[in-house]
Parts: C-alpha cells; structure tokens; sequence
C-alpha cells in the first residue's frame, strides 16, 4: 500500500493537503511508531490499517532480547513487508556499551544485521557519550552495514541548543542518516519549548532530524501534553515534520492532524457559497 491520494476514498470531496508525502517510501514527513512488545497478531492489525502512514517501528529497550528468535524474525519480516522499517531502539546499545565496553559494539551491530534490521539508533539517555565514544560507535554500525539514528538530549536535563547542535552534527560527521531529538528537551513546564525549537531550525537541517514525542516514561507526562506537544510541531514545522515516539493506536490520528482533519484544523475560514 502507498497511501491514500486525495482523489480517492471516502468523502473525496475533502481534499487532503498537497503537501503532505504519502507515498512511501518517504524522504520527509516520516511517523515513527513504537513497538513494546506487540503480538504477531496485533502488530499485522494494526499494520493492515497504519502501514500507509508509518514509516519506521523501533523496538524499544531492549526487547528484542526477550523474543524468541523465529518470533522475532517473524515481527522484522512482518514490518518490512508493510514497508515500515525496523531499528532497535538506543537503550538497548547504551545497556551493552555500560556493561560491557566499547568493544562489544561490533558483535551487537553485527548481530543486528544478522537478524534482519537495517538500522540501529545510537542515543546516550541514560549512560553518556562523549564526542570520540559516539562517533566510534555510529561508525563501527555503518562499517557493519547499518544505517543508523542518531539521538540527542536528555530525559531528565535541559541539555540546551547549543549542545543539541553540536552533538547533532557530531553524529551526521560520523555518517548518521538522521538525528532524533529527545522530546523531554521539547518542554518546558509543560509547554513546547519554542526558543529551543526555533534554535533547532536555524541550526539544524530538520528534513534529517525526527522530534520525538514524550510518554510515560518521562514523569508527570499527562496524555494531553503529548497530543499538544505532537499538535505544536505539525503546526510549527508544516505536516511535513518527522515525528517519533508514536504509539500503534495513535499513528491513524496522527495522520488526521499532519492532513488537518483533527484539532490543527484550517488556518481559515471560507465564506459559504451563496
């Protein structure tokens, strides 16, 4: 499936914006959802319904470690076959580097092609990297075959700009495809944190950089300030914006609002035809 044109469809009088990508494989606009663990039978409902509106699946932690193997090849062939694309999520690489050192890398990255991911991300959340530590590990990935994600920021500091920055490009030097943004970073008090994000537009190009959305995991995070967080960058950065940390059951309604068929709405009205 490539997605619906706005010709087609039910209520096709209703025409969807011209400048939303929806066929895929896409270069911008990209929804990244996020797997915790969905059985084989739930991950195909959902994927017969979103796959047209999501693009990458990251499979958070560490969980790919909990699967047995034929049921994990199963979930990577099952994404790829939507054309959705799979990556194991940061903490997982943070786990192994903090354990086991930095020589542990190559094996990791080598097993994950053997499975059959393509890309890994490369974050440092919870254990920190500094600039030799991430660009040896984003280059020892890509010399192993794997695209990779490069994350910044952090979930419980505000690391600042200027930081972001510089370490965003310490990624892309290194030969990251994209860089992801921590969506903690993206709040303050509970609101977008719109001087950081303009910062982040004039410094970064944002057509290779993902905002992350918050969740549970980051303390006192209410489901509304993810939806208002989600509503402010489709409405900052255009429905064209690359969004991560989206949750299976919110990748349809993410797409209503990229299309402004949700609480973005038109930016105005049009007098009724008389």
């Amino acid at each position: 499936m490539t997605g619906l044109k706005s010709s087609s469809g039910p209520f096709s009088l209703v025409q969807l914006p011209a400048e939303r990508s929806r066929s895929k494989p896409r270069s911008s606009g990209l929804t990244m959802m996020m797997d915790w663990g969905l059985p084989l039978g739930m991950q195909e409902d959902w994927l017969d319904l979103v796959a047209p509106f999501a693009d990458l699946a990251k499979f958070v932690s560490g969980t790919a470690r909990l699967y047995e193997e034929d049921y994990l090849l199963q979930k990577i062939a099952l994404y790829k076959k939507h054309d959705v694309h799979p990556f194991i999520g940061g903490q997982f690489l943070e786990y192994i580097y903090a354990t086991q050192g930095l020589s542990s890398a190559k094996p990791y990255f080598e097993e994950a092609k053997r499975l059959g991911f393509e890309a890994i991300e490369v974050s440092d959340n919870c254990v920190p990297l500094d600039r030799k530590a991430r660009q040896t590990l984003i280059r020892t990935a890509v010399d192993c075959g794997l695209e990779v994600h490069g994350e910044v920021g952090s979930k419980s500091e505000d690391t600042g700009a200027a930081t972001l920055i510089a370490q965003a490009n310490e990624c892309f030097d290194a030969g990251a495809d994209v860089v992801l943004v921590e969506g903690a970073e993206l709040l303050t008090d509970g609101e977008p944190n719109r001087r950081l994000l303009a910062e982040l537009r004039d410094g970064l190009d944002v057509s290779r950089v993902i905002f992350e959305l918050i969740g549970p995991w980051i303390p006192g995070t209410r489901n509304c300030d993810v939806y208002d967080l989600k509503k402010f960058l489709i409405s900052e950065f255009g429905s064209n914006v690359n969004l991560a940390n989206v949750m299976p059951h919110d990748v349809f309604e993410t797409e209503a609002l990229r299309a402004g068929l949700s609480v973005v709405g038109p930016s105005a009205m049009m007098a009724a035809a008389e």
